[in-house]
C-alpha cells in the first residue's frame, strides 16, 4: 500500500483511498474507494465505493469538520443525517 494513498490514524487504523474502474464494454463504472483497515484489536474494518460526486461531498464535509475541530470549542448545530448526494 502506497503512503500517498493511505492515512494512518492516531489509533493505528489505516484508511486507504483508491480509484477503482470496472470496464464493461457498454458502460464503464468508476468509483473512489475507501478501505478502513483493522483496528488495533484486529477487528475488521469497512469498505465503501463512492461516485465522484459522493467523494467530493465527503471531502467537503471532512474539510469542514476538520476546520471546526481545529478552531471551534462548541458544535455549530445538529449533524446532517441521511444526506444524499445528487
Amino acid at each position: 500500500m502506497s503512503e500517498d494513498n493511505c492515512v494512518v490514524t492516531a489509533c493505528g487504523r489505516s484508511i486507504a483511498v483508491r480509484w477503482l474502474q470496472i470496464a464493461p464494454a457498454e458502460r464503464p463504472i468508476s468509483r473512489v474507494t475507501l478501505d478502513v483497515g483493522r483496528d488495533q484489536g484486529g477487528e475488521p474494518g469497512v469498505w465503501a465505493a463512492l461516485t465522484a460526486g459522493e467523494a467530493r461531498d465527503l471531502a467537503r464535509l471532512l474539510l469542514l469538520h476538520a476546520g471546526l475541530a481545529e478552531h471551534s470549542t462548541e458544535p455549530v448545530g445538529p449533524a446532517r443525517e441521511n444526506s444524499r448526494s445528487t
